[in-house]
């Protein structure tokens, strides 16, 4: 691969919330509503999708969006999503392909887990780029926010299947921005670690273990987003610590993978 000379600049980004139109997955619950109550007090409209219906309409009637109710990893499900959003509004603004699935074990966890892991974790986003970038190449404007978790930057002891397909889905977002960049088009990865939410209650002892002291609130995590669309660095990091964990595994990784080696003899 041909090294190529950095770009000092960061991607312009003029998204403002203010009567944006926003489509949200994994909504009914956790950072995708706390997402859709904070861009919706901010003037955006919302178009909500979750597989838990009842969950998205609630959210949906608490903030005057619309709920479109289906698998967000499905090519139907996106397609209802981007359809709906484009005949309610017109145009679509922002994608945050935010619904994931954490499946824990190692090389033992079964085929379902591997392959229920990758298909919302990551073929979630790429079929949601599939959909609405033909709209956004023809405005010649458009925002993509890969909800991926610190995992995808780091690793998560214990939950190999999402470890893995959470690198991925950061692969994949970093591919959109390299690709679309000088086309209009603004892709940010949101990389939080611990936070509050289901997924997080029902994650295994590692989860607790790693996790939980420094877990932040959903709204917390929102309010971070809604403060970092417009800057146009590419990882959001609700927990900052987190760059310099970054930058200790690509600088020295034995001496990062030591200490995570350290964390994993305390949680077996």
């Amino acid at each position: 691969m041909a090294e190529a000379e950095p770009d000092s600049g960061r991607a312009v980004c003029e998204l403002q919330l203010a009567d944006a139109v926003v489509v949200i997955t994994g909504a009914g619950n956790g950072i995708g509503a706390a997402m859709a109550r904070k861009f919706a007090a901010s003037g955006a409209k919302v178009v909500l999708g979750d597989v838990d219906a009842d969950a998205v309409r609630q959210v949906a009637a608490e903030v005057g969006g619309t709920a479109v109710p289906g698998d967000a990893a499905s090519e139907d499900g996106v397609r209802a999503l981007v359809d709906t959003a484009l005949g309610e509004h017109g145009r679509i603004d922002l994608f945050c392909a935010n619904a994931g699935i954490s499946r824990g074990g190692g090389p033992e966890a079964d085929e379902a887990a591997w392959a229920q892991s990758w298909e919302v974790n990551v073929m979630a986003h790429v079929r949601a780029a599939r959909a609405v970038l033909p709209h956004w190449l023809e405005q010649g404007r458009g925002h993509f926010l890969a909800t991926v978790s610190a995992a995808g930057l780091l690793t998560m002891l214990k939950a190999a299947p999402y470890s893995v397909t959470k690198h991925a889905a950061l692969g994949f977002a970093e591919w959109l921005a390299i690709s679309y960049a000088d086309q209009g088009i603004t892709v940010q990865a949101l990389c939080p670690q611990g936070v509050r939410t289901n997924m997080l209650g029902s994650s295994s002892n590692a989860g607790e273990v790693i996790l939980a002291k420094g877990a932040l609130e959903p709204e917390e995590v929102a309010d971070v987003v809604a403060d970092s669309l417009g800057s146009g660095e590419f990882l959001i990091l609700p927990h900052p610590e987190v760059a310099d964990y970054y930058a200790l595994r690509a600088a020295e990784p034995q001496r990062w993978q030591a200490g995570m080696r350290k964390l994993q003899r305390k949680v077996q």
